[in-house]
């Protein structure tokens, strides 16, 4: 039987020291827990952009837990605010041993966005809630993962004869590769990636972000950066999650595409993850019709339907973040346009609120 769930820590950026500790061993234990369950994510993504998290927890009878829910309370002038489980995540969700505890925590998530006056609770995977004011939202994203070959012409052969001859162009060109976590590894990582949204039309994420990510995992997270003449040209921040490698936050420069550096990265990527034990390669979630989509199968991926749920108040719409809507258009043109001191000024202000 499962006590009704209720939040077991909230607001700041650590748990209480007994809370931490169940939270970190329920999840350890979980065979289906993501590293955005982890107490690490949910605190560096508190440290970083301010917005409080939520976990709501069910447990058993004995008091043990039975279920966690991460939520952060993502706040928004622009975009609304929301429960999100968990913000800047591409999964998460509930974790639970069985459906009644899902359930629970389903309700009590509901329960608890009321109690603050919050209109929407976004939930990125898990088991999907059916109760009162869930609805279910799929056809905008698919995730794309594979297992790593055994060798790197292994690898190679593995990914599709086209994609792979732009791979070999890539490795004889005279590119190389850094991997680390020290600041002028973060430092290079953020300017790539700042210019590459940008350059897409969307505002860049606070470096904090990054920063609390990557000191919060340790060494289950790294960047791995791709240089031409010494110059950084295309890099990418990736997680390590029991056996898979996730990269997460990449990107490239206006020059990568001639240069090949996407290539180039992810297949020394696979490389690298294979050197620290990985047998998986995680290339996350696309929005279907992408550009990004389309890549990830043209190295061989096949594309994984992704079904989220969104549970709503009554008479409430959900919150609009897709800077693919129409609603966004002119404002994605606009800011392809600005300088990119001015993007990375205004960008992380706008970006916080998206989760």
């Amino acid at each position: 039987m499962n006590a009704p769930a209720h939040p077991l820590a909230r607001g700041g950026a650590a748990a209480p020291r007994d809370d931490a500790a169940a939270w970190d061993a329920y999840v350890d234990a979980h065979p289906l827990a993501t590293p955005f369950h982890s107490r690490a994510w949910c605190e560096a993504i508190t440290r970083a952009t301010g917005h409080p998290c939520h976990l709501v927890t069910a447990r058993g009878a004995d008091g043990a837990l039975t279920g966690i829910l991460p939520l952060h309370h993502v706040r928004s002038p622009l975009f609304g605010q929301a429960l999100v489980g968990s913000g800047f995540a591409v999964d998460g969700g509930i974790l639970a041993d069985d459906p009644a505890a899902a359930a629970t925590l389903a309700d009590s998530a509901a329960a608890l966005a009321q109690s603050l006056g919050v209109p929407s609770v976004e939930l990125r995977g898990g088991p999907l809630p059916d109760g009162e004011g869930w609805a279910c939202e799929d056809g905008v994203y698919a995730g794309f993962a594979r297992d790593l070959a055994a060798d790197d012409e292994a690898e190679l052969l593995a990914i599709p004869r086209k994609q792979r001859a732009e791979v070999r162009k890539a490795l004889a060109d005279d590119l190389t590769v850094t991997t680390g976590r020290d600041a002028a590894e973060r430092r290079d990582h953020y300017r790539i990636y700042a210019t590459s949204v940008r350059n897409l039309g969307t505002p860049v994420f606070p470096a904090a972000l990054f920063g609390a990510v990557l000191d919060g995992f340790g060494d289950a997270a790294d960047i791995l950066t791709v240089r031409q003449n010494g110059r950084a040209v295309a890099s990418v921040l990736s997680l390590y999650w029991r056996g898979a490698v996730m990269p997460y936050w990449g990107g490239g420069l206006a020059e990568a595409r001639a240069l090949r550096a996407n290539e180039c990265m992810y297949f020394a990527l696979m490389r690298h993850a294979r050197n620290r034990g990985c047998t998986r390669f995680d290339f996350g979630r696309s929005k279907l019709g992408t550009g990004p989509f389309a890549y990830k199968k043209n190295w061989g991926f096949e594309p994984r339907p992704l079904v989220y749920a969104r549970w709503l108040a009554p008479g409430e719409s959900p919150r609009d973040t897709n800077p693919n809507s129409a609603k966004y258009r002119l404002q994605v043109d606009l800011w392809k346009k600005l300088p990119l001191w001015a993007a990375n000024r205004i960008g992380p202000l706008i970006a916080r609120g998206l989760g």
